[in-house]
């Protein structure tokens, strides 16, 4: 007899009774990985018009993470993942420096191209000084030399290395400083500053790891996989996405095996759809599993090839093996209302992963394009032609004018401008937390136990649904 899938409108929750007195009390921290536990479960996916290091601070201050997409060279991907460890951190590591015979016009170039508001300046690796932006705000000859206008060393307020935060702060307000370089036999070891704390104090559910930093995920495919991954992992990430369309295959297992063989960092696998590609995965050493192929209004696999596992099933099928190994699950793709993640949570994932609930946003990468009187962002999928074009001109290190021949899987289209990302993440949230609620649960955990499905009908389903409540295109 011929198996039956189901997608998230053709089920709803059953409602039962709650133990909280309010939804605001459901817990949303869950595990993204074996080893990456997430405030809230949203992860922003790695596609060129929705996850670069604006998007993934966004998402990591917030509790998520964003995944550093990987079409573009080795090193821009690494720069990206940097831009994201060094926007926030209980103190920085290797600040940014540089020589006291550079001119002013190199200290600003430098700080523009690493995003930073001050550096060190060094002499033969010795701190002699630290150069602002105050330092040049108002200044015409950017060819003077910057110790002719930094401040120097003995003007400097220094600590110890190791320095507790508390002290840190307490020497910042008590000089009234912004930077505090922190010194270790005579070298500058890292730097702490107010507006690093200020960020920490304000992003208290961020996800960071163990020194301050907020997480960030980057993407890898199967071509140049452990020569990027070297990189990425000198550059700081978290944790690595290794993301191939079908991702059940003997050469995906191969990369995974030698991935996890070489490197001691999670590897999050997709994307899969079946039991059987969750048992080989996880037995090759994958640390969390990402499930959709084709779901995607972006994704044009089910059409092209005719392969495909409808959304709702495909969770159901991996988590089936998943949970027997204590392995996570992510749902990738397919949701177009914040119901539907509780339905891919309830389901059995511990988090979502999307593009189109984030795309489209002011974090998304892309101008703001205005057609007939609204505002809209680009946002095509990571096997559309768009994006393979680009990534050829990438490889070749090339324009190509004339269109190429490439195989695609993935549109692009135009998706409604929705203003800040945090405001998306926010009504996502606020739905999970009815959602747990109406499950009779306290939290992830517990959903994956009491939630109960109801399949309904399509008459049941236009029922449902009310205008104005599409948050995804």
């Amino acid at each position: 007899m011929m198996k039956k899938g189901l997608t998230y409108s053709n089920v709803l929750l059953v409602p039962k009774k709650t133990p909280l007195s309010s939804r605001s009390e459901a817990c949303v921290k869950t595990k993204f990985t074996k080893n990456i536990e997430l405030n809230v479960p949203l992860v922003s996916a790695n596609m060129v018009t929705v996850t670069e290091h604006d998007m993934a601070i966004a998402m990591a201050r917030r509790g998520g993470l964003g995944v550093i997409h990987q079409f573009g060279t080795i090193e821009e991907q690494a720069e990206e993942v940097r831009k994201v460890k060094r926007s926030t951190s209980y103190i920085i590591e290797d600040p940014i420096s540089i020589q006291s015979n550079a001119t002013m016009e190199d200290a600003v170039n430098l700080m523009q191209e690493k995003s930073v508001t001050s550096i060190l300046v060094k002499d033969r690796d010795q701190l002699v000084g630290i150069f602002t932006k105050r330092d040049y705000l108002f200044e015409n000859d950017l060819r003077k030399p910057i110790n002719l206008v930094m401040t120097p060393k003995e003007r400097l307020i220094t600590a110890e290395y190791g320095i507790d935060l508390n002290e840190a702060k307490k020497i910042l307000h008590q000089h009234r400083i912004e930077k505090l370089p922190l010194m270790s036999d005579g070298k500058v070891r890292g730097l702490v500053t107010t507006k690093d704390i200020s960020r920490l104090e304000k992003w208290s559910q961020a996800c960071r790891d163990k020194r301050g930093r907020l997480r960030v995920a980057a993407a890898i495919g199967v071509r140049d996989t452990i020569e990027r991954a070297r990189v990425l992992i000198d550059a700081g990430v978290d944790l690595l996405v290794l993301d191939v369309a079908h991702a059940h295959s003997d050469f995906v297992i191969e990369k995974l095996k030698e991935l996890k063989a070489t490197f001691p960092i999670d590897v999050m696998v997709g994307n899969i759809g079946t039991a059987e590609a969750a048992k080989d995965l996880i037995e090759a050493g994958a640390d969390g599993l990402k499930v959709g192929i084709g779901p995607s209004k972006v994704c044009s696999t089910r059409i092209v090839s005719g392969a495909g596992m409808p959304q709702l099933t495909a969770v159901m099928n991996v988590v089936s093996v998943a949970k027997q190994y204590g392995i996570p699950v992510t749902a990738d793709g397919g949701m177009k209302y914040p119901g539907d993640v509780s339905k891919a949570i309830a389901a059995g994932a511990s988090s979502i992963y999307s593009g189109s609930f984030f795309a489209g946003t002011d974090e998304a990468p892309g101008m703001i394009i205005m057609k007939d009187g609204k505002r809209y962002k680009k946002y095509h999928g990571s096997a559309s032609y768009e994006s393979n074009h680009a990534r050829q001109e990438t490889q070749h290190k090339k324009q190509f004018k004339k269109r190429l021949d490439l195989f695609v899987e993935g549109v692009s289209n135009l998706v409604d401008y929705k203003g800040p990302v945090s405001e998306v993440i926010k009504y996502l949230v606020k739905g999970l937390r009815s959602g747990i609620s109406y499950c009779g649960a306290r939290n992830i955990a517990e959903m994956h136990t009491k939630a109960e499905f109801i399949e309904i009908t399509s008459e049941s389903w236009r029922e449902s649904t009310t205008r104005g409540m599409k948050v995804s295109e």
